[in-house]
């Protein structure tokens, strides 16, 4: 259970308390979901990072009850929009009520202030309501009739999409896509982590109560995680290596659209919260790799004809990094 007070944000205590609570979050959350620790694991650097999140997997993978175990781990405020082809803007960020009382319009919160927002099926929904995320997702704030009000701190978007069903679907557009700093793949589990799932729900498993997840962490522990990870050193070489694989994006045969600048400062960002989490203070070519396909991926756009032979962004990426050289 998170202190009261908190890790004291910026003091080397308070980080080593903050990376103690953020790790303990794997174990928490897998009390009610199975074989998904690389995706919590990405949650938690998107969340050190204040990005938001693209999950993409096949229905009955546990997204939203990842997301609903996170935010119950972490004691924040959590809520889920189910995204619907009717869904209007103002559904999404508030609308101006008139109240007959006062004689006067009052603005009521729609469910995107709140801490962890699940937009499940972002997909499913068109532009118009699509980019109604996009002023809050950048700008951490929704305009209502010129009016700027701001969002709750922490904020992340948690998008949902599945990745085989596309009649009835609107793809989201380049812009928004890289407004998210991560795009996680939610894997079907291995046969051994079905059965362990199956047993759990043999013994009366509810997965819609979570009375026995415990709040590990907290917004203190998240800002002081936050400003521990700004400190991460970057050694110059190691900035040039994420230059250098970004721009390969741009150069390759197999892109119609490679990875922009946003992209290689999401890197940047992406493989500092990783080392931090990985308990050092500076940056290794390795943390970038690790962090490239996930932060990358959803950048990048492949030419039909490389589509059409099979390729695939991630092999794409992999080759990237087998031929661009890493600094020693």
């Amino acid at each position: 259970m998170p202190s009261d007070d908190g890790p004291t944000p910026g003091t080397p205590e308070g980080a080593e308390s903050a990376r103690a609570a953020l790790t303990a979050l794997r174990a928490e959350v897998a009390k009610t979901v199975v074989g998904q620790d690389s995706v919590v694991t990405g949650l938690v650097i998107s969340l050190l990072c204040r990005g938001h999140v693209l999950l993409e997997g096949v229905p009955g993978t546990a997204k939203t009850l990842m997301i609903r175990t996170l935010a119950r781990a972490l004691d924040l405020d959590f809520k889920r929009v189910q995204f619907t082809p009717d869904l209007m803007p103002g559904d999404v960020t508030g609308s101006l009520i008139y109240d007959n009382r006062t004689s006067e319009f009052e603005f009521r919160e729609g469910p995107v202030f709140t801490n962890l927002l699940l937009a499940d099926e972002i997909n499913r929904t068109p532009p118009k309501t699509q980019a109604s995320l996009l002023e809050a997702m950048e700008e951490r704030q929704v305009s209502v009739e010129g009016m700027p009000r701001m969002l709750p701190d922490p904020f992340v978007v948690c998008a949902t999409q599945n990745p085989i069903e596309y009649e009835g679907t609107y793809p989201l557009p380049e812009a928004q896509l890289d407004r998210f700093l991560l795009k996680l793949t939610v894997p079907v589990p291995t046969r051994d982590e079905e059965i362990s799932m199956l047993q759990r729900h043999a013994t009366g498993f509810d997965p819609r109560d979570l009375s026995a997840v415990k709040p590990v962490a907290g917004a203190a522990e998240l800002a002081a995680g936050q400003a521990a990870v700004r400190t991460v050193h970057l050694d110059p070489k190691v900035a040039a290596y994420v230059v250098d694989l970004c721009r390969a994006t741009r150069q390759s045969p197999s892109l119609a659209l490679g990875v922009s600048p946003r992209g290689a400062t999401a890197l940047l960002a992406t493989s500092r919260a990783w080392a931090w989490m990985s308990g050092r203070d500076y940056v290794t070519p390795d943390d970038v790799k690790a962090l490239a396909r996930p932060t990358l991926r959803h950048r990048v756009q492949l030419r039909p004809e490389a589509e059409l032979e099979g390729a695939t962004t991630d092999g794409v990426l992999e080759g990237i990094l087998a031929h661009v050289p890493a600094p020693r």
